[in-house]
């Protein structure tokens, strides 16, 4: 079964090689966005499986994009995991405080990214 997965970072670098990554690898279908707020239309629109979200964007950060997430019916039941550069213990709290599945580090090997993913999810 293939899966279909929103990235949703500002970074071009980190947004190409993690699709390249989670396309290759496990051959799920890939949806990006640059910006939270391109990424909750895209959510809405696609209906992914889950999302993999990095926590600092301009403008909406993660944190910010999740919650708007979650008050849209069609996108508040979808997974979401953030990604991460921030790795000081009460940041990792905070994070996981939202209600996140999990919270992925930067950088993160490509080669893993999509065992990680499926992991967390359940989907092995």
């Amino acid at each position: 079964m293939s899966h279909r997965i929103l990235i949703i970072d500002d970074e071009d670098d980190i947004r190409e090689v993690a699709a390249l990554s989670l396309e290759t690898l496990a051959g799920w279908d890939v949806v990006v966005a640059n910006s939270g707020a391109q990424g909750l239309v895209r959510a809405a629109e696609y209906s992914p499986d889950a999302i993999l979200l990095d926590v600092m964007m301009p403008g909406m950060d993660g944190p910010s994009t999740f919650r708007e997430l979650r008050k849209n019916p069609i996108t508040a039941r979808i997974p979401v995991l953030l990604l991460t550069a921030k790795v000081q213990a009460n940041d990792q709290r905070r994070f996981a405080d939202l209600g996140v599945e999990a919270i992925l580090f930067k950088p993160f090997d490509p080669l893993t990214l999509s065992s990680q993913i499926a992991t967390v999810l359940g989907w092995n």
